[in-house]
């Protein structure tokens, strides 16, 4: 009996060594696994990486696209107030102009109210004299101004 029971131990030990293998686990890898394992992780990193650049840029680019879309929103509205003045100037400038036609238009039209007749010049007894130069050039007068009305 004694071979059963060294037997049976030594089941028992293997059967003890084998459960306890199986709970703990076994941590051998074959190279080839574990390179293609590191390889796996370093690309998870790296996509990882790429993926908070990547959010960064995305980031940058609403935030640009905000201020942006702020600009456009403000020049709208200065080009709205801009035709707005450009059209109330044209306005201005089409009145201006009617009132200028009719101006023209009664000044030649009304008499100047003078009449052409010129008084009779009496002798006078004291003689002419010529005036000098210098006073002749203190009395000139400066043309009026040409003034152009555009229809």
């Amino acid at each position: 009996m004694l071979t059963r029971s060294g037997r049976a131990v030594m089941g028992l030990s293997v059967l003890g060594f084998g459960a306890m293998l199986l709970l703990t686990g076994c941590d051998f890898w074959p190279p080839a696994l574990q390179a293609q394992i590191e390889q796996l992780h370093s690309e998870a990193q790296q996509a990882a990486a790429d993926k908070a650049l990547l959010q960064n840029q995305l980031n940058a680019a609403n935030k640009a696209k905000e201020e942006l879309q702020i600009r456009v929103e403000d020049l709208t509205r200065v080009n709205k107030e801009k035709s707005a003045m450009i059209a109330n100037l044209e306005h201005s400038i089409a009145a201006a102009r009617e009132r200028a036609v009719k101006t023209v238009k009664s000044s030649a039209v009304k008499p100047t109210g003078k009449t052409a007749m010129k008084k009779p010049v009496k002798p006078s007894s004291k003689p002419m004299v010529k005036p000098s130069s210098k006073s002749a050039s203190l009395k000139k007068t400066k043309p009026a101004p040409d003034r152009r009305v555009n229809p």
